[in-house]
């Protein structure tokens, strides 16, 4: 065995932190470390590679492995799904540890959704949901073919996502206040947690100081959870949308030619799908009512792992 392909990294990258695997061929994990953010739409190219090469050198040093003995190195980023971007940030992540003199073989940039899907089935067949502040649905077929649906980003999709169910949240209060809907408690809810009490406070917040909408998801949840008519509404319809993600998997599954009699594996992930909540209640409900053929499963391994077989693979492909 070539002595320079004897490790591989992996890393998940995302908008609050950021975990770095180093293992052996074997894919034995060696060590781990953790850092800062590193969503390059966020906080830019040039800081997202710098925080990258540190959790790698870190990992290097606590395992007293030689950065030459790293054969492939995987990073899934939020914000990397399209090919453009993910050329950038691979050109960006080179220029960082060429100022260090280290040249690296393999990188790869992928997204962070591409390698939970991996961990989650160790590789095999499966379908992943991804529900936090946005939503993306991931599956891999009995051909080894990848599928994708949603991810279209909250101006376009992200449906059953803390944002949509956020803006539905403050479009509610919004009716409430000018008397066009239905009271809700969320009216009162969102004015004890944000100071939100007429239409100029909520205005300014939205339009002026850049309010993380996503915020009100937890309050819709709190309501609903109480049996505000108009929240318990708005997480059904949710419910329905991150439903119909799967849906729609199952049927591109379906046509690798699975047997038809096999459950499909499904992975909740996101703190809103794979969490415990109002909302990850409703939905495994409504797809256990609608969706025979799918077993929902926890994720075997972690994201960062995901990334872990994906280097594997990639050495693989070399020898």
């Amino acid at each position: 065995m070539n002595e320079k392909n004897s490790y591989v990294v992996g890393l998940d990258g995302g908008g609050t932190k950021t975990a770095a695997i180093l293992a052996d061929l074997s894919g034995t994990v060696i060590t781990e470390a953790t850092g800062g953010p590193s969503n390059f739409q966020m906080i830019g190219v040039e800081r997202a590679a710098e925080v990258l090469w540190g959790l790698i050198d870190e990992c290097c040093r606590k395992a007293q492995v030689r950065h030459d003995e790293l054969g492939s190195v995987v990073a899934g980023l939020t914000g990397a799904g399209r090919p453009s971007d993910k050329e950038r940030m691979k050109e960006g992540f080179r220029a960082v540890t060429r100022q260090s003199g280290i040249t690296f073989d393999s990188i790869v940039i992928e997204s962070d959704a591409r390698i939970a899907l991996e961990g989650a089935f160790r590789a095999k067949l499966g379908i992943i949901l991804i529900a936090g502040t946005g939503s993306i649905a991931f599956a891999k077929d009995s051909k080894g073919d990848i599928h994708r649906v949603g991810g279209w980003g909250r101006t376009l999709g992200d449906e059953g996502s803390g944002y949509a169910i956020g803006r539905e949240g403050l479009n509610a209060v919004t009716k409430d206040l000018d008397g066009r809907g239905k009271h809700t408690t969320l009216t009162k809810l969102v004015e004890k947690q944000f100071g939100f009490s007429n239409q100029e406070s909520i205005i300014t917040a939205v339009y002026r100081e850049n309010f993380d909408i996503a915020s009100v998801a937890p309050l819709v949840l709190e309501a609903a959870s109480g049996r505000d008519s108009v929240c318990l509404s708005i997480v059904d319809k949710a419910a329905k949308d991150l439903c119909e993600h799967v849906r729609v998997m199952v049927s591109l599954v379906n046509s690798s030619g699975i047997k038809k009699a096999a459950k499909i594996p499904l992975a909740l992930i996101g703190t809103l799908a794979g969490g415990e909540n109002f909302l990850s209640r409703a939905l495994r409900r409504r797809i256990s009512a609608t969706l025979k053929r799918i077993k929902v499963i926890p994720p075997e391994s972690s994201a960062a792992y995901g990334a872990i077989l994906m280097a594997l693979t990639a050495i693989r492909g070399k020898e």
